[in-house]
């Protein structure tokens, strides 16, 4: 088992899982959740010990590469014990955390400590005020300090990740351009992705396509096309006067299913084999009954990868395909 390799049924080696570690947060961003949200009691959702074991899992299955995203991870009570568990995995090369940013003045070190070798940031808007607005609950200046405690720990290739929404941000891309480019950021503007049923707006109204956001920032700055990855969806694009990669995640416009490497495990435990479809494998169930049993736990996820569906199918009307919302799923 220890030699077998994550193979799909489409031919496609998966190398890279993004884990939840947590559904709950201290934003309330417009495009993730609800603003009145009710989350996991405690015994529904994975310990770190159990994350720990599905890592392990994966990476003796060949995966090279782990996201640990929240809802906002660095909220988790003890985390920090979860991560160098991860860190010190063999076969690990690039073991990455998405966050809001709001805690990194405290965990930027530590986390660099513990073997994380990269951070995606979200930052949707450089206004106090439509900050205020998007996020429900955030501050600007605190998530600004962050990024420069994660700059002063060491971090390269630091990425932002912008979701961009036609009437709300979009207003705001060269501005967003330009302090990645003044931090020597890289940054990645991500089309609206329809998870969960939301209220607040309007998602077919505000709907921005990968190739507006490009348009706007070529007007500035011409972008030449590379080959670059991280191994993850985003398409790079670099400019000639410039470190600052700027990357496109676009699962309306420009579908990235092809070669997909991915899946992920949510904050329950849940195997999705792709973000846009419901198909899953209760990992924690399995955990829970054979406790310790990490050759059953790797013979699942070897049978469920045969499930992985070729593709997803999200539309850019504002239909929501998947009823559960991006802070269950790991952003």
């Amino acid at each position: 088992m220890a030699s077998e390799q994550l193979i799909d049924p489409f031919g496609r080696q998966i190398t890279y899982v993004r884990m939840s570690v947590t559904d709950r947060c201290d934003f309330r961003c417009v495009y993730c959740m609800a603003e009145d949200m009710t989350f996991l009691p405690r015994q529904q959702v994975l310990s770190l010990e159990e994350i720990q074991a599905i890592a392990r899992a994966f990476t003796e299955l060949g995966v090279t590469k782990i996201r640990l995203t929240g809802g906002e991870p660095l909220v988790r009570r003890d985390v920090t014990t979860l991560f160098e568990g991860i860190g010190r995995l063999p076969g690990l090369r690039d073991f990455c955390v998405t966050t809001n940013g709001s805690q990194l003045r405290r965990y930027a070190a530590p986390l660099k400590d513990a073997g994380v070798n990269r951070l995606n940031i979200s930052l949707d808007t450089l206004r106090e005020d439509r900050f205020k607005e998007l996020t429900r609950t955030g501050r600007l200046s605190q998530v600004v300090d962050g990024i420069d405690a994660a700059r002063e720990a060491g971090f390269q290739r630091i990425k932002l990740n912008a979701v961009v929404l036609k009437g709300r941000n979009d207003d705001e891309v060269l501005n967003l351009v330009n302090f990645a480019r003044e931090r020597n950021l890289d940054i990645s503007f991500i089309e609206e992705m329809p998870l969960g049923h939301i209220s607040e707006h309007d998602r077919g109204a505000t709907y921005c396509s990968s190739d507006d956001v490009r348009s706007l920032i070529e007007d500035v700055y011409p972008l030449l096309q590379t080959t670059e990855t991280t191994g993850g969806p985003s398409r790079y694009w670099r400019m000639a006067d410039s470190d600052s990669r700027i990357g496109f995640i676009s699962p309306h416009s420009h579908n990235f299913c092809g070669d997909c490497n991915r899946v992920r495990v949510t904050v329950e435990g849940k195997l999705l084999l792709c973000l846009g479809n419901e198909d899953a494998v209760d990992l924690k169930a399995l955990l829970r009954r054979y406790p310790g049993d990490i050759d059953r736990l790797k013979e699942t996820i070897v049978h469920a990868i045969q499930k992985k569906p070729e593709r997803h199918h999200f539309s850019s009307d504002g239909d929501v395909q998947i009823v559960r919302f991006m802070n269950m799923t790991g952003g």
